[in-house]
């Protein structure tokens, strides 16, 4: 009896060694995109800020009018 490795996420499946290599393909990913969050962790909360302020203004209800 033989097993072999697949992996299924949503439509995508795969078998045997084209499934290795896309789990170690996302590994590899993951493991890059936490080196860049932990290279720009100081500068997060700005960002996280400033995307807020962004999201506030373009839900606003109403349009904000400038008093002159």
């Amino acid at each position: 009896m033989q097993r072999t490795f697949s992996v299924e996420i949503g439509p995508l499946r795969a078998t045997g060694v084209p499934a290795i290599l896309l789990g170690v393909t996302g590994i590899i990913l993951a493991s890059g995109v936490t080196a860049a969050l932990s290279k720009g962790a100081n500068r997060l909360p700005e960002t996280l800020g400033e995307a807020r302020g962004l999201a506030d203004a373009l839900s606003a209800g109403s349009p904000r009018h400038l008093q002159s």
